[in-house]
C-alpha cells in the first residue's frame, strides 16, 4: 500500500509523476549584461548583443560565442528560455552608446569608410560601447598598432567622398611626436577626407569612470614606470605578466555596461569619428 506521504504511488512512470518531476522553466527576456549559461557545453558568458535569431555571449576572459535564440538556458542553476525583449511603444530601447536601437534590418555590407583605433584595448572598449551603432551603419573598426607609419597607412588607404578614414589615437598631447604625425597626416594629400583625433588619458583604462572600480579617482603612477602595472600594484591587482594585465583589462571591461560608465572626453571624440566617416552615406 502507498505511503500516505507518497502523493503518486509505487508508479514513478504515472503522467503524474513526470509532471512533478519536469523543471519549470520560465521565459526571459534578453538584456545587456545579462549572464546566461548553455549546459550543453558549459558556456557561461554576459550578453552583449542579439540579431538575426542569435544571442552572443561573452565570457570573462572576452571569448565570445553565439546560440539561438530560445530553450536550452540557465540562469543561477535554473532552466530558462529567452525572447526578444518586448518593445515598448515609445521604441525606448537603447544601445550601449544611448543611441535609440532602431528596428532590426538584414545585415549592412560594410561601408568603405573606416575607423582605425590605436590599441588593442582602445579597439575593444570602442567595439563593445559602439558596436551596435557601428554595425548600424556599416562602418567597420580595425586595430592600429601604433601610428609610427600613419602617414603611409592613410596614404595606402587612399580616402576620398565616399571613402573616408577616421583614426583614434591613443594619448594624444600637444608637441609629442604623435601630434606631428597627426599634423603631417592633416596636412597631407588626402587631409580632406581623414579625420584624426586622440583622448588625452595616459591609457584607455583611465577613460572608465573610475567609479567602476570602487574609488573616487584612479591612482597617480610616476612618470617613468609603466601606468598599468603601477595601477595594478596600487590597487593589489595582478601585475607580474602580461597575461596578468590582460585579465585585469578583461575584468575592467566587464564592468563597463553602458556609455555612463565612461569619462566623457572618450564619448565626444567617438562620436565626432562616427560623424565624420558617415558624412557622405545617407542613414
Amino acid at each position: 500500500m502507498p505511503s500516505p506521504f507518497d502523493r503518486y504511488g509505487a508508479d514513478v512512470l504515472s503522467p503524474q509523476a513526470k509532471a512533478a518531476r519536469k523543471p519549470v522553466v520560465t521565459e526571459l527576456p534578453l538584456a545587456l549584461d545579462l549572464v546566461l549559461e548553455d549546459p550543453s557545453s558549459g558556456f557561461v558568458g554576459a550578453v552583449i548583443r542579439w540579431e538575426n535569431g542569435l544571442v552572443v555571449l561573452e565570457d570573462r576572459r572576452g571569448k565570445r560565442r553565439s546560440f539561438p535564440i530560445g530553450p536550452g538556458f540557465w540562469v543561477d542553476g535554473k532552466p530558462v528560455t529567452v525572447v526578444m525583449p518586448k518593445r515598448t511603444a515609445a521604441g525606448a530601447e537603447r544601445t550601449r552608446s544611448g543611441s535609440r536601437a532602431g528596428t532590426p534590418t538584414a545585415a549592412k555590407v560594410a561601408l568603405p569608410s573606416r575607423i582605425f583605433v590605436e590599441g588593442k584595448h582602445d579597439a575593444e572598449l570602442v567595439e563593445k560601447i559602439w558596436g551596435d551603432d557601428l554595425r548600424h551603419v556599416g562602418v567597420v573598426v580595425e586595430f592600429l598598432n601604433g601610428i609610427d607609419d600613419l602617414p603611409a597607412i592613410v596614404d595606402d588607404f587612399a580616402p576620398r567622398p565616399g571613402r573616408r578614414l577616421g583614426v583614434l589615437v591613443d594619448h594624444l598631447l600637444p608637441g609629442t611626436k604623435e601630434w606631428r604625425i597627426v599634423e603631417q597626416v592633416n596636412a597631407g594629400r588626402y587631409g580632406e577626407y581623414t579625420f584624426v583625433t586622440g583622448h588625452r588619458f595616459i591609457d584607455i583604462w583611465e577613460a572608465i569612470r573610475p567609479e567602476r572600480i570602487g574609488r573616487a579617482a584612479w591612482p597617480q603612477v610616476p612618470k617613468g614606470q609603466d601606468w598599468k602595472t603601477g595601477v595594478c600594484k596600487q590597487l593589489g591587482w595582478p601585475h607580474a605578466s602580461g597575461a596578468d594585465i590582460g585579465k585585469v583589462w578583461s575584468s575592467l571591461l566587464g564592468r563597463v555596461r553602458s556609455w555612463d560608465d565612461l569619462d566623457t572626453r572618450l564619448l565626444t571624440e567617438v562620436e565626432k569619428l562616427i560623424d565624420f566617416v558617415t558624412a557622405d552615406h545617407p542613414q
